[in-house]
């Protein structure tokens, strides 16, 4: 079936997307307009393509409350376009959702295992890698939740991440504030093996995610951002490293400083787009 004549595609510049909470508010607050038919993403270029039926600074406006420096490249007549079957829809849903079932358990379960070894190594910065773990198995799980749920449902359920994102960036910051002016000796060794085991988490997440990378947007976003929190993993055993060799907390102060940030903002435009 081919999209009807009085459609248009703009496409959006989205520089400031860089996470999964991020790239799922875009999504979200599409979604609240009943004139598009279709939101693509190209994650690499940070870019989305609209297909919609209404103005494009209508559009604009709703995403500019996000605050990720949305703003217009171009507007053309939108191409036809060839839907999947039902069948074939239904299998790759029942597919997707499997795989994100896997990743719920996997952040979920080394959200806890982090978070224990955290205070057990008095280190900050397993516990922010904690949150963060916390924050992807929060996106997934609202994946899940969403799927056939109203828009009303769906924002519910993000502000009720998002403040609970807030809560534990919170008391994590507070932790490093604690540390600094207290005193702690983070146990380098600790760190260390526990941020390879969650390095090798989200590895095997990579290694799930990567059969359906080309497919749903997304599927694409999480594998994407999966990468992403690989980075944060050799940022702890970089931190764990330099405890070790240099006999001083600062290191782990300084990571867990700005993970805590980093699942704060998230926060932030959660609760932005449940405001707006």
């Amino acid at each position: 079936m081919a999209v009807r004549q009085d459609f248009q595609e703009t496409v959006f510049s989205i520089p400031k997307m860089d996470c999964p909470s991020e790239e799922r508010l875009v999504r979200m607050t599409l979604e609240k307009n009943a004139l598009i038919s279709n939101v693509t993403f190209d994650l690499t270029a940070r870019t989305i393509t609209v297909t919609h039926a209404d103005s494009p600074a209508k559009l604009l406006q709703l995403l500019e409350p996000l605050r990720f420096g949305a703003s217009e490249i171009e507007t053309r007549q939108a191409r036809p376009v060839q839907p999947h079957t039902p069948e074939e829809l239904k299998l790759n849903d029942l597919s997707e959702r499997k795989v994100l079932y896997w990743l719920l358990a996997i952040n979920g379960t080394m959200f806890f295992v982090e978070m224990v070894f955290g205070f057990i190594a008095q280190s900050t910065g397993l516990i922010a890698d904690s949150l963060d773990m916390l924050a992807d198995a929060i996106v997934y799980g609202i994946s899940l939740y969403a799927v056939g749920k109203p828009v009303v449902s769906k924002n519910l359920a993000a502000r009720a991440s998002g403040w609970m994102q807030m809560l534990l960036a919170g008391g994590c910051l507070f932790e490093v504030g604690r540390r600094f002016f207290a005193g702690g000796e983070p146990v380098s060794t600790l760190m260390i093996s526990v941020s390879f085991v969650a390095l090798l988490a989200n590895v095997s997440c990579l290694w799930i995610i990567s059969k359906h990378r080309h497919g749903g947007n997304h599927m694409k976003a999480s594998w994407i951002f999966s990468s992403n929190d690989v980075l944060a993993n050799a940022g702890v055993i970089l931190s764990g490293v330099l405890v070790a060799t240099t006999g001083s907390q600062y290191p782990d102060l300084a990571i867990g400083f700005l993970i805590s940030l980093l699942v704060a903002s998230g926060a932030f435009r959660i609760l932005r787009l449940g405001r707006s």
